[in-house]
């Protein structure tokens, strides 16, 4: 599994939901080839931990983790100010010099270390790639099982896949940079220019435009990358296969509808229960705000619902959060609102409903008869027809004469 989490995380950098953070690491390419490994490491380590964490439901973790991202989107406006203006910088580098003279007189190089780790860290509590196969069945194990080592490590192993791939590039990146100044002197340009696209990347995931921005691109290539890579690793075929692989083109009973019971809140409705939906065809989909792959789905989960709501069919937006600050009910609310979702959402900050129908992938559709029937599932992103066309099946069935 290790090796399989160390692919998955390579594969990331395919993936348009990776674009967010590039400009923080390629603002270093001129930087030594330490300072560079030293930030990917701060990467690593900070998004295993934030990650690990993010299984926890307790509240003191849930406000670390959203108040370090504020911290880390400051953090990145510094250092985009330091890139943009020389004077700016030194002035900021001069309490970390201070703090390494302190430290050790005949050390003047503590500064370049730390604000390398400093970036780092800093990119790891932003970056939040998106939830594919390999990812999601990571994160699933941490969440029915809690924090713990062999989580952590895996998490480390696909941090690692992805500072090899995005550390591949920003050497590549160096390179060029080193061949630029040995014959144009336009170093200072592209070091504004660097910090101009960090500050901006910051404005943008603060602002939450990187979500607008995203919503047309799809993961949908990377995501069957991934599932071959599931497929094919020896020795976790028959397991992983069996939890991530499903067939969206089967239409039969896969048993019936799990219990909704557990949400800690209900949106839009008060609590639904799989007796009261007896007789309407119901769609459960699995979602988190921040996720972009539930993003780019939500258009057609919200069409469906208005289209065929007159007819029988019910939509339930189950609200399971990938990372601590989707836990926060004000901030569901407020992306409920926004995003303009109407149907009924239960939040699922416990993950009990997400146990009972023994998930483990962002975005996942649940098609329910009515007779109370699980007949369809997909998880991902595409084959919205094939969807559709079975919600209208399921519905002509309820809705024939007896």
């Amino acid at each position: 599994m290790l090796l399989i989490a160390f692919l998955g995380g390579i594969l990331t950098v395919l993936s348009p939901c990776i674009l967010p953070v590039v400009p923080f690491l390629f603002a270093g390419v001129d930087r030594t080839r330490r300072s560079i490994l030293l930030t990917l490491g701060g990467m690593v380590l900070t998004f295993a931990l934030v990650s690990s964490l993010a299984v926890v439901s307790t509240e003191w973790v849930i406000q670390a983790n959203n108040t370090g991202r504020h911290v880390a989107l400051i953090v990145m406006g510094l250092f985009a100010l330091s890139l943009i203006s020389a004077r700016v910088g030194g002035w900021l580098a001069r309490p970390f010099v201070l703090l390494g003279n302190r430290i050790d007189p005949d050390s003047r190089t503590l500064s370049g270390p730390l604000k390398s780790v400093m970036i780092g860290v800093a990119t790891g509590l932003l970056w939040a790639p998106c939830a594919g196969p390999i990812l999601g069945v990571i994160l699933t194990s941490a969440m029915l099982q809690g924090a713990n080592a062999q989580t952590s490590l895996l998490l480390v192993a696909y941090g690692l896949g992805s500072a090899l791939s995005l550390g591949a590039l920003i050497f590549a990146g160096r390179g060029l940079v080193n061949r630029l100044k040995a014959s144009i002197p336009v170093t200072g340009w592209l070091r504004r220019g660097a910090g101009v696209a960090v500050l901006a990347a910051a404005v943008v995931i603060s602002t939450g435009a990187d979500k607008t921005l995203l919503a047309g691109t799809s993961s949908e290539g990377v995501s069957s990358l991934e599932k071959g890579v599931l497929e094919n690793v020896p020795k976790v075929v028959d397991y992983v296969v069996s939890k991530v692989k499903a067939d969206p083109a089967q239409d039969n009973t896969k048993g019936a509808m799990p219990s909704l019971a557990g949400a800690v809140e209900w949106l839009n409705s008060p609590e639904l229960t799989r007796e009261s939906l007896k007789g309407k065809v119901v769609l459960v989909d699995f979602w988190t705000y921040d996720c972009i792959n539930c993003q780019h789905t939500l258009p057609y989960v919200k069409q469906w619902a208005k289209k065929y709501e007159k007819e029988g069919l019910v939509v339930i937006g189950v609200h399971t959060p990938e990372y601590g600050y989707e836990r926060i009910i004000g901030n569901v609310k407020d992306q409920v609102r926004k995003l303009g979702i109407t149907y009924p959402v239960a939040i699922d900050n416990n993950y009990a409903i997400w146990r009972n129908f023994d998930n483990q992938y962002w975005p996942a559709h649940y098609l329910i008869d009515a007779k109370g029937q699980v007949r369809y599932t997909h998880f991902g992103e595409g084959r919205y027809d094939a969807q559709e066309q079975m919600i209208q099946t399921l519905l002509n069935e309820a809705n024939a004469p007896q």
